[in-house]
């Protein structure tokens, strides 16, 4: 058996502070540092091996086993609901999941709720526990000119500083879910691996509470 662990990062700027956060905590891997195209970086001696993926593809690397370990959004853990084990908040790439609508919006309480939204779970979900009428339109792009160009009342989405929202005259109204990134295990790897990721885990608890 591979007694490496296989590590699923973000590609991205928040992969780039993940890996340095996994190097603080001793889990370095010269390699990945070099200027190439390379996806897949292993470092022997320290029991690691690193690739990067798109963000949004780290849980399924993990559910099914190609990866042990991985780092991925709060966001699509709730979206997707896969099969893994949540072991860490890394407290980085902070943001929120929202509610936002153009700053005139008054709830049509009568009337079923047009929500467009990347995140058809999520958003139903929060709109079920409210009780709420919804009728939601799934989109993979420009959330924003939703509600101006009248296809939604409202948008679920994830907020940053909120800049591009005010940019396109919307506000947020509500938060539903406040995001960070996660360190998640696949969960067969971690009853094999289990001492290697937990000294992993330790690592970068260690990191992140100094």
């Amino acid at each position: 058996m591979d007694k490496m662990v296989n590590v699923a990062l973000p590609k991205g700027r928040l992969g780039e502070k993940v890996y340095k956060l996994f190097k603080e905590a001793g889990f370095e891997c010269p390699s990945i540092e070099e200027q190439n195209r390379k996806l897949i970086f292993e470092n022997p001696e320290k029991g690691v091996r690193y690739f990067w993926v798109k963000p949004s593809d780290v849980a399924i690397y993990v559910e099914r086993g190609a990866a042990d370990i991985g780092v991925c959004g709060k966001d699509i853990l709730l979206e997707y609901r896969p099969d893994v084990y949540e072991l860490l908040d890394l407290k980085m790439g902070k943001c929120r999941m929202a509610v936002a609508a153009k700053k005139e919006f008054r709830d049509p309480r009568g009337e079923t709720l047009r929500v467009a939204t990347k995140f058809p779970n999520i958003a139903a979900t929060y709109y079920n526990e409210k009780c709420r009428d919804i009728d939601i339109i799934k989109l993979n792009g420009s959330i924003e000119i939703a509600p101006i160009l009248g296809l939604s009342d409202v948008i679920v989405d994830i907020v940053e500083t909120g800049k591009t929202l005010l940019e396109n005259d919307l506000v947020p109204f509500e938060t539903i879910v406040p995001i960070s990134a996660r360190l998640i295990a696949n969960t067969a790897g971690y009853k094999f691996k289990q001492e290697a990721i937990e000294a992993i885990k330790k690592g970068l608890e260690k990191q992140i509470n100094d």
